[in-house]
């Protein structure tokens, strides 16, 4: 048996497993898109409507608004959390007594899961806030940055341990004052890790749902529902199977072209 053939059956069954949680779901969904399926009015079956449920979404205002909320929402937190990550990853990579401990503690926000983080803030900060736009959206970039900025500094830390220390010896003899040090190697060499952070966070970001639907459900009114809520209600709300798993595709698409992006841009700089 040659190598080849080995490797393939070696990996088969994990195919196999990826297969049935993933492509076949992914399948169904792209089918039950293409027909107007309504849950309340089973007795009208599921004709086929071709990209129909496509059509009605690119119309309906509300969609646009749950996508440019889930595009504001992504924006920040992820910026936010790239400098605060960064900064913290940097403070950790210093020598200092308790250095052990307080890397496993920075963890606890980010081990904390999502919907008891949202409980927590929800009930930490005045209610009168959720009752407006502004401070409603200051309360779910608030919370995300919270849970989400010590996994961007675990990782951002990984990347700053992979540097040869002998590059910082060789600046601080030649005079390289620590902002230049930052400049010309810790951010350079920090290039992949910051890029893998990056990819990470920004596609859970932008699929982000328990967060908001915990602390504001997307209100006041519908003013901070991010697209994954939107579809939520498509589906729960109004019943609509063909219409949600059309929604499902969008997200699902816009999401793989973010990837591709970053990964292409990835492999630049790793082969830089």
């Amino acid at each position: 048996m040659n190598e080849r053939r080995l490797a393939w059956l070696s990996l088969a069954p994990a195919l196999g497993a990826i297969a049935l949680m993933a492509i076949f779901p992914l399948g169904w969904a792209a089918w039950e898109s293409l027909h107007r399926h309504d849950l309340r009015m089973p007795w009208l079956g599921r004709p086929f409507v071709g990209l129909g449920n496509y059509a009605v979404i690119v119309r309906d205002a509300r969609f646009w608004e749950a996508m440019a909320h889930t595009a504001f929402f992504t924006v920040t937190t992820v910026a936010c959390e790239l400098i605060l990550g960064l900064f913290l990853a940097l403070a950790m990579n210093r020598g200092f007594r308790g250095r052990g401990f307080v890397r496993a503690a920075i963890l606890v926000p980010w081990a904390i899961p999502t919907v008891v983080a949202a409980i927590l803030w929800r009930f930490a900060l005045p209610a009168i806030w959720f009752t407006r736009v502004r401070t409603a959206w200051i309360a779910l970039i608030l919370a995300d940055v919270w849970k989400t900025t010590p996994f961007v500094a675990l990782l951002l830390l990984a990347g700053l341990q992979s540097i040869p220390p002998e590059l910082y010896e060789a600046a601080a003899v030649d005079g390289a004052p620590g902002a230049t040090q930052l400049r010309r190697i810790t951010l350079p060499l920090l290039k992949p890790a910051l890029l893998v952070a990056l990819i990470f966070r920004t596609l859970d970001a932008f699929r982000v749902f328990d967060l908001v639907y915990v602390m504001t459900n997307g209100g006041p009114g519908t003013a901070t529902e991010p697209v994954a809520l939107y579809t939520f209600d498509a589906f729960f709300q109004n019943l609509q199977s063909g219409r949600a798993s059309a929604l499902s595709m969008i997200v699902f698409a816009v999401t793989c072209v973010i990837a591709v992006l970053y990964v292409r841009v990835l492999g630049e700089g790793r082969a830089a």
